[in-house]
């Protein structure tokens, strides 16, 4: 499998998986910094996991083994925090295009 090369990954996000609910809140892994990615704001309309229609604000292309489940949080080159919404792996067993993971942004 051939993955995004990384020279076209030009922003650097911090990526904290969500690790599912404790007493008090979500429950975040230890945060991951400087994660390649190339991050794309723009608004669209996406179907959440529980079937809801929502507005992503961002879009986040990175290396097809990010580690970042639904629910996670994001920290956007801007400083913006965000939200993962959907998690998608692109792969194409095969042929010679790159894996990748595509992650819509609260």
């Amino acid at each position: 499998m051939v993955s995004l090369p990384e020279f076209l990954l030009r922003h650097r996000i911090t990526v904290e998986a969500y690790e599912g609910d404790g007493a008090y809140g979500p429950v975040y892994g230890a945060p991951v910094p400087e994660v390649p990615a190339l991050v794309a704001a723009s608004v669209r309309m996406v179907r959440a996991p529980d079937g809801r229609e929502v507005t992503s604000s961002a879009q986040i292309i990175a290396a097809p083994d990010l580690a970042c489940p639904v629910g996670s949080r994001i920290t956007l080159p801007d400083g913006r925090v965000t939200t993962a919404l959907s998690v998608a792996r692109h792969t194409a067993p095969g042929l010679p295009v790159p894996a990748c993971s595509e992650v819509m942004c609260e």
